[in-house]
């Protein structure tokens, strides 16, 4: 197929280029400036200009292809406006490459994550099952929707929730801004006792699954990019406390904000995510070093991972 792909010069998107080049696919990649163009030109891909607020372009890239993945999203933690803004964002991007797609049956891979889950499925491991009802607003749940009843208008749309950690050399994610913290404040933290748990994926087994769903996931189907079920927190800090050299603590929910800004609003969320029916439908079984296994490997620790985002 040829596959266009939003988002595709990014941490997770690279991998997903590599994946599809190497299955035969071609590849057309989003590109909002000219080094993005010259990375994919590079990596064997083509550039298509645009940008995600950008619908005209991401019409026109998903018009050209014979199926796309849309991985790209602003990531911006600052405040609670902005993480809703980028919500926002996703969605009419969405909206903008399924109106392309309508009618064709071609594949729209749409990335969401699985911490909606912990409202969504509390107390339990979550499934693929469990999905937000309709009218549902929350981060990601309105493009999760819209991808799903993309279903019913002729698109083969799936949905990949990807853990908060997605992790491999040169993340940029969740663990670097944890490192970040623990650096700036001298000590890596928990909330509670830490027993609230975090599922994870290594990027390169994230990418076969976009390819998987790509290539043959059925319309309307949920997939849950989830190698580990769910780490304790404490794990994973007591963990970034080794990296750094740094003691561990405990806070309090009211501490946690103040400590870890407003990612202090997730730290203590409990998304235990099983990926068994994922596995099952698509024959995908996770082969790549686990998150602590990663972060035992001290590439997160060098100087500078985890100062930027």
């Amino acid at each position: 197929m040829r596959v266009f792909v939003t988002g595709a010069t990014g941490f997770i998107g690279t991998a997903v280029v590599r994946e599809l080049l190497g299955a035969g696919h071609t590849v057309l990649g989003l590109a909002r400036s000219d080094r993005a163009a010259a990375a994919l030109t590079a990596a064997g891909a083509a550039a298509h200009r645009g940008a995600l607020d950008d619908p005209g372009s991401l019409r026109d890239g998903a018009a050209a292809a014979d199926g796309v993945i849309h991985l790209a999203y602003h990531h911006d933690f600052s405040d609670q406006a902005a993480f809703h803004s980028a919500a926002e964002l996703d969605l009419r991007a969405v909206e903008a490459l399924g109106a392309a797609l309508e009618g064709t049956g071609r594949p729209l891979v749409v990335t969401s994550g699985t911490l909606m889950l912990a409202s969504l499925a509390p107390g339990r491991t979550a499934t693929e099952e469990d999905v937000p009802g309709p009218g549902a607003d929350g981060p990601r749940m309105a493009s999760e929707n819209a991808a799903r009843s993309l279903a019913r208008r002729g698109v083969r749309t799936s949905v990949v929730r990807l853990a908060p950690s997605v992790h491999d050399e040169g993340d940029r994610g969740f663990v670097p801004r944890l490192i970040a913290t623990a650096r700036e404040k001298g000590v890596s933290a928990y909330v509670g006792d830490g027993s609230n748990r975090w599922p994870a994926v290594h990027r390169r087994d994230a990418a076969r699954l976009f390819r998987l769903a790509l290539e043959s996931a059925p319309p309307g189907t949920t997939l849950h990019g989830t190698a580990e079920e769910g780490l304790p927190f404490r794990a994973i800090a007591e963990s970034i406390a080794h990296g750094l050299g740094l003691p561990t603590t405990t806070l309090t929910p009211a501490e946690a904000t103040a400590h870890f800004g407003f990612l202090g609003s997730l730290v203590p969320l409990d998304n235990p995510t099983s990926s068994a029916l994922t596995r099952k439908q698509l024959d995908w079984e996770p082969v790549h070093p686990g998150l602590l296994e990663d972060l035992e490997a001290g590439d997160y620790f060098r100087e500078g991972v985890g100062l930027t985002g």
